[in-house]
């Protein structure tokens, strides 16, 4: 169903579609490299290759230039992308402690175990415009780095770069409660399965995982601050880091690594205060996701947290597994601008018959 008021039919389409490319490669400056994307846009690439599920920097940076900076735009080209993709394999569980750290803090703890590892953050950068001309900007950029000391060996002979969890010294003090079970051995694959309530808890991390952020991020400010809550929970630990992907060698059968994942993960804790909760004890909250988002990870450990303690009584896991998903919102935000008119029409007709039979009851 086109629009009739539109001339050309489908050479308009056609036209419209070449607007968008001449839009793209059109323009003064120099044609944008994926290279370029990916070290100077890192965050708004680690964003897409998230919501677009699918760890593919190169390809995401494209999908980024292709949708000139749109985000949601460039998550769907990239799970689109991803669905045309032949899956060869599955690859090997790996534990969460073989995480390589280049950033890990502990809002919880002043001195845990390891170290404090600020790494790379925005945390403690002025939020103030930077007006530097582009000529001093290139002078600064060329000065070679400095220099870096060598980080210097532990006495205990731990890798600082694989420091130990707080999660351990909180089950060695016995404060935490057990959230492991055997009720779900498999992770459940949302992109196979229906997503609805009752799923498994892996269901639910995978959800928000590829979930649009602000709305992840909104829906969790929104039920953190109510007024039958007392206090926010505390971010027991936050990581930032590359993990290992490892598959099977198909002759030898032995876990190969064939790649890295920069992803951020989080560990969350808050107090059991319910009349029916262990309250000697905290609950912990976790979040996984893609690239470089802690504000992501956070209010993903956040909400694992809320809807694992309201249960079925608040509806809040519905709203985490239908809700959340950026690029389904936004298509049936984007269909809203198809021609709708039959429906309009209907619409109109059924108020003037309203109107005239109230007329008549007069």
């Amino acid at each position: 169903m086109g629009y009739a008021g539109v001339r050309g039919g489908h050479e308009a389409i056609l036209a419209a579609e070449r607007l968008v490319r001449r839009g793209r490669t059109s323009g003064a400056s120099g044609w944008l490299g994926i290279d370029q994307i990916t070290e100077r846009l890192r965050l708004a690439v680690d964003r897409v290759l998230g919501e677009g599920g699918l760890w593919a920097p190169d390809l995401g940076a494209r999908a980024l230039r292709q949708a000139e900076g749109d985000v949601q735009e460039a998550a769907q080209l990239l799970r689109a992308h991803r669905s045309t993709l032949p899956r060869l394999d599955y690859s090997e569980p790996v534990h969460a402690d073989e995480l390589r750290v280049s950033r890990r803090i502990s809002p919880a703890f002043r001195n845990p175990p390891g170290s404090q590892i600020l790494g790379r953050t925005l945390d403690y950068v002025g939020r103030l415009l930077d007006l530097m001309p582009d000529e001093q900007a290139k002078v600064s950029r060329d000065e070679p780095p400095a220099r870096q000391e060598p980080e210097p060996e532990p006495a205990d002979g731990t890798d600082p770069r694989r420091p130990p969890r707080l999660l351990g010294v909180l089950r060695s003090m016995d404060l935490v409660v057990e959230r492991r079970g055997e009720d779900d051995p498999e992770p459940y694959d949302i992109t196979r399965a229906p997503v609805r309530p009752g799923v498994p808890r892996s269901a639910r991390l995978s959800a928000m995982a590829r979930a649009e952020t602000g709305a992840l991020v909104h829906l969790w400010y929104s039920q953190t601050f109510q007024p039958t809550k007392a206090q926010h929970e505390f971010p027991g630990e936050v990581r930032h880091g590359t993990l290992p992907v490892r598959v099977r060698h198909p002759l030898t059968g032995r876990p190969v690594t064939v790649a890295e994942v920069r992803v951020t993960e989080v560990e969350t804790v808050d107090d059991l205060d319910g009349a029916e909760e262990d309250r000697t004890r905290l609950d912990l909250g976790y979040g996984m996701c893609f690239g470089h988002n802690e504000r992501k990870a956070i209010a993903m450990a956040g909400l694992d947290l809320l809807v694992h303690r309201g249960g079925d009584r608040t509806g809040l896991e519905q709203e985490v597994l239908t809700t959340l998903d950026g690029i389904e919102a936004s298509g049936f935000l984007e269909h809203l601008k198809l021609p709708h008119y039959v429906d309009f029409r209907s619409l109109l007709d059924r108020k003037r018959a309203v109107r005239e039979a109230r007329e008549e009851a007069r």
